[in-house]
């Protein structure tokens, strides 16, 4: 049996989550993928520590996702998402959080301004 190259296993996994992601809601399945285009995209380069949790930490998603899609898709499903809890969250750097909170109003539709002056 052969074992699979670095480059393959990460190719892999990112076309894994891509084909999940055709299991979302319509409404979300494109804000998914193109976030993990982009996350994909910087990692590229990344060291290899770095390329080691963020292998783990992609493979887990794909993995909870996977389970949360169930074998007929969303309309059987559990509900899509889990909460980060606080131990996580603190692991997170300041640019990731801000990440975060940009993917969060983009999901929910919000902008930063709540009110425009004219």
């Amino acid at each position: 049996m052969t074992t699979l190259s670095h480059m393959q296993r990460v190719r892999m996994l990112y076309k894994t989550i891509l084909r999940l992601h055709r299991g979302l809601p319509v409404e979300i399945q494109d804000l998914g993928s193109s976030y993990v285009r982009d996350e994909f995209r910087r990692h590229k380069k990344c060291n290899e520590t770095e390329a080691i949790i963020f292998l783990n930490e992609w493979t887990d998603y794909a993995l909870m996702l996977g389970k949360q899609l169930g074998l007929k898709g969303p309309r059987t499903a559990k509900p899509l998402g889990q909460n980060l809890n606080e131990e996580d969250f603190e692991k997170f750097r300041d640019e990731q959080v801000y990440q975060l909170y940009e993917l969060m109003n983009a999901a929910t539709g919000k902008t930063d301004t709540n009110s425009k002056d004219e």
